[in-house]
């Protein structure tokens, strides 16, 4: 039986954007701007219609937080 999770498929595909959208070289550390992280990730879980308003605010105040330690930017492992 298969369990559909919003949010994992939503930070997969958020994975991906990173991967996608950093300037680091292949197999770095695939960083993006906290503002671009932010921007998609809000878009991506509005028309998902699975995550709370709530819910995304409370996990992009976590980002940030982790974000503003390295330059702004968002890494894979913050989340």
């Amino acid at each position: 039986i298969s369990c559909w999770n919003p949010l994992q498929s939503l930070l997969s595909s958020m994975k991906r954007a990173c991967e996608i959208l950093t300037r680091d070289p292949e197999g770095g550390a695939a960083r993006i701007p906290f503002e671009t992280f932010s921007f998609l990730y809000s878009y991506l879980a509005s028309i998902d219609g699975e995550i709370s308003e709530t819910e995304t605010k409370a996990f992009l105040q976590e980002i940030k937080e982790k974000a503003d330690k390295h330059s702004g930017m968002v890494l894979i492992r913050h989340f």
